[in-house]
C-alpha cells in the first residue's frame, strides 16, 4: 500500500466517473472538472454510478499511478455533497475508513484540535 505523508491532500470527486477512462480521461478530469493540478502529487478519487468500483490517481514524481477496486459485492458509501461542489476533500483517516466500507455520514469526529489549510474551506470538507 502507498504510504501518504501529511501535506498530501486527498480530493474525492462527487458524482459518478466512467470507469473507462484511463490515464488521460482521469488526467483531464483532475485538471478541468476538480480544478486542480495532476501532476502535484496529491490523491483523486473516482467511482462509478454504482459505487462498486473506484479508481485512485496520483502522480509521484516520475509519473502517474492508476489504482482500481472493483467489488464482489456491495458498494463503497460515498459522501454526499450539495451540488455547488466539484471536490470533497477527505483526511487520510477518511479515506481508510471509506476504503474499509465505513459510512462517513454515520461516523462521528471526537473534538480536537486541526488546522485546517487555507486550500481547504469548510465547505469542501465533509463533516462525519
Amino acid at each position: 500500500m502507498f504510504g501518504f505523508g501529511p501535506a498530501t491532500r486527498i480530493y474525492l470527486a462527487p458524482g459518478a466517473t466512467d470507469m473507462r477512462k484511463n490515464f488521460n480521461g482521469l488526467y483531464g478530469l483532475v485538471r478541468d472538472h476538480l480544478g486542480c493540478d495532476p501532476d502535484s502529487g496529491h490523491v483523486f478519487l473516482f467511482a462509478n454510478a454504482r459505487r462498486n468500483r473506484l479508481k485512485l490517481l496520483v502522480y509521484d514524481g516520475s509519473g502517474l499511478w492508476i489504482c482500481s477496486k472493483k467489488l464482489d459485492g456491495g458498494c463503497f458509501r460515498w459522501p454526499g455533497t450539495d451540488s455547488t461542489a466539484n471536490k470533497i476533500v477527505l483526511s487520510h483517516e477518511e479515506l481508510t475508513l471509506l476504503l474499509g466500507g465505513i459510512d462517513l455520514e454515520k461516523t462521528s469526529r471526537r473534538a480536537w484540535y486541526r488546522r485546517i489549510r487555507k486550500a481547504e474551506s469548510d465547505k469542501l470538507r465533509i463533516t462525519a
